[in-house]
């Protein structure tokens, strides 16, 4: 599934990134979210992260990006980290967890975890406005 965009966009991430940036599930637009957001980055990469809220849970996440690999592997490990989730534990969701889980984000790109880590609190924040 990896195509040549992406193979340069994933050099020097260990595996499971790049698997979890390869991994189709969390990756896409969705209709009708109960909790949406979109976000411009400093680089000038934007984010967006749906939501399906049910229960207080993160029962559906799904991120969109065309940025660079760092910020695609940055929003697939907090769609990760927050999948399942209760919206109190996505909320303790932080950049330093994003980037130590990466395991290899480069320096110039640590801005990266932060875009999406504020995409995702601002996306359960359209859901808790809206309920």
């Amino acid at each position: 599934m990896e195509n040549e965009n992406n193979k340069e966009k994933t050099i020097g991430y260990p595996k499971e990134v790049i698997n979890l940036l390869n991994d189709p599930r969390f990756f896409g637009r969705m209709n009708d979210p109960t909790g949406s957001a979109y976000l411009k980055g400093p680089c000038g990469d934007s984010m967006e992260f749906y939501l399906i809220i049910e229960d207080d849970r993160i029962a559906d996440i799904k991120y969109y990006t065309e940025g660079c690999g760092a910020t695609r592997a940055c929003a697939a490990m907090v769609a990760y980290l927050a999948y399942n989730k209760a919206i109190n534990q996505a909320l303790d969701i932080s950049a330093g967890e994003v980037i130590q889980q990466l395991k290899g984000l480069p320096e110039d790109h640590l801005h990266c975890s932060i875009l999406a880590v504020s995409t995702l609190y601002r996306a359960i924040a359209d859901y808790l406005l809206r309920f």
